[in-house]
């Protein structure tokens, strides 16, 4: 017998599953008649139980179900009073405490956990069930487990879901792959549950298979540049500049009051601002310089490697993680000279300024390259995605939530086929107004001998962008020298190879 915790509303309980998603607000949702469960959440770690307290506060009924009961009776406990809960112990349990057909969330660590969790819900479930990974999946595990759950008939969804612990009690930014006829099913619930922005859901069907997992990759890897490029901007503020962080705590606040308003920056000045109470000092002086990682951005600059995108903002901002854990290699580097130069640095209020351009112009870069991406996967995999779609759905719960996003989203309204962000009018001029500040932060970490590789590299790539005629013709000529791999002529069509061991005379490839 199913052990239920329940607050049922007194409304008529003859609406179907269907009917209940797709008019589901705590006036209007409600268990389907026979008293199951709209949705199901497996895996109740904080994200996991947080996201299935934010369905019961929304007024779905939600079968809970975790391999520890311990903690499935802890969040009944403490949040049981916060909506309509059913408790079960076994994989079993929770499939018959569920409405037809079945819709359960997975929210458990990717990987091997993943694959045991979806093979046990698929032995319990039946035809035209749905499971929905919730986790961080790598996009082709994801591929993988829809091609597979489809043999089985059971239609199978991968979400990306952003926006940390809070996100996802109060309203995550989420970015369901799969098929559009699943998303008819789960997508209400799934936009009911998440961030809102000018009453518009931070949810969308993104396109097939492992597409949703995809552009959570792509979004945690902008994430990656973001905090990057805050921190370079941090690092030369204070040793250029000569900052403390309380006084950079300042700076970031009014930055967040302009183009740069976004939530990394917000809580960027509440981080500068915080004291350590053990030692009076600020508490970014007392954490180790070791930024950690989960893989995501690994596996977005591997992706881009394979779709022969430049994410260079990105893969640079990896490489900085990987580089400060790097302690034998840090250690050796204590004893290198630096060779900054003692040339005069304006250091006041023009230097901040010139770092706040620096930022907003490589943080355009950054997206630039994620959006492109995201581009190259959808015509690789065959995806049916809308790149404004996805700045609409970001701009709200996740981790890269931004006033900026709106000006992508106009700027693909405009054209959804744009080359590259920095083209549409408004990126090319806040960009032109930027460079001069640009390139004088660039030269002036060069000159104090302070690392800024995510500002050198997006301004790098940005050059790259506007210059006509790029050194790749020479690096085209020694590949046909040592390897004949051929080059294209300007004036002709075809490839050509030049007899380099021989004549040196010139043959069609």
């Amino acid at each position: 017998m199913l052990e239920r915790i329940r607050q049922f509303s007194p409304l008529d309980r003859s609406l179907t599953i269907f009917e209940a998603m797709t008019d589901a607000s705590p006036s209007t949702a409600q268990a389907p008649a026979d008293g199951k469960a709209n949705i199901g959440v497996t895996g109740l770690a904080v994200m996991g139980s947080n996201i299935a307290r934010n369905f019961a506060r929304n007024g779905f009924t939600v079968a809970l179900h975790n391999r520890s009961v311990a903690k499935t009776d802890a969040l009944l406990d403490t949040h049981g009073d916060e909506g309509s809960f059913i408790r079960t112990e076994s994989i079993a349990e929770f499939a018959d405490a569920l409405a037809t057909p079945r819709c359960a969330l997975i929210m458990v660590q990717a990987g091997s956990a993943t694959d045991s969790v979806i093979d046990e819900l698929a032995s319990a479930f039946d035809e035209g069930d749905i499971i929905i990974d919730g986790g961080n999946a790598l996009y082709t595990d994801t591929i993988r487990r829809e091609k597979e759950m489809a043999e089985r008939g059971i239609r199978f969804i991968g979400a990306g879901i952003s926006g940390g612990e809070e996100g996802a009690l109060e309203g995550p930014s989420i970015m369901p792959g799969g098929p559009a006829s699943s998303y008819e099913v789960v997508g209400p619930i799934l936009e009911k549950i998440s961030a809102h922005v000018d009453g518009q859901p931070c949810c969308t069907h993104i396109g097939e298979d492992g597409s949703g997992h995809f552009v959570k990759m792509v979004h945690n890897g902008i994430e990656y540049s973001d905090m990057q490029l805050i921190g370079e901007a941090y690092h030369l503020l204070r040793e250029v500049g000569g900052l403390e962080p309380a006084a950079l705590a300042e700076v970031f606040r009014e930055w967040n009051e302009g183009d740069l308003d976004s939530y990394l920056i917000e809580i960027t000045s509440q981080v500068l601002a915080q004291v350590d109470e053990r030692t009076g000092s600020p508490l970014v002086d007392v954490i180790v310089d070791q930024a950690g990682q989960k893989g995501t951005g690994r596996w977005t600059v591997k992706s881009a490697l394979d779709l022969g995108v430049p994410v260079t903002g990105i893969a640079e901002a990896v490489f900085a993680r990987a580089l400060s854990s790097s302690l034998p290699q840090r250690e050796a580097g204590k004893s290198l000279p630096s060779g900054a130069t003692n040339v005069p640095l304006d250091t006041g209020d023009d230097f901040v300024e010139d770092v706040r351009k620096a930022l907003y112009a490589s943080k355009i870069i950054a997206y630039a390259q994620g959006f492109d991406q995201i581009n190259a996967a959808k015509d690789e995999y065959g995806w049916d995605i809308h790149r404004g779609d996805l700045a609409t759905i970001w701009r709200g719960g996740c981790i890269i939530r931004a006033k900026f996003l709106n000006r992508i989203v106009d700027a693909y309204e405009e054209n959804p086929e744009l080359r590259s962000l920095v083209e549409a009018p408004y990126f090319l001029s806040a960009l032109t107004d930027c460079i001069d500040s640009w390139r004088r932060v660039v030269a002036t970490a060069v000159h104090a001998g302070i690392p800024a590789p995510g500002f050198a590299s997006s301004l790098a790539y940005y050059d790259a962008l506007r210059t006509s005629r790029l050194p790749a013709a020479l690096t085209q000529g020694l590949r046909d020298y040592f390897g004949a791999h051929t080059y294209r002529r300007t004036d002709a069509e075809g490839a050509f190879h030049t007899l380099w061991s021989g004549d040196r005379s010139e043959v069609e490839a």
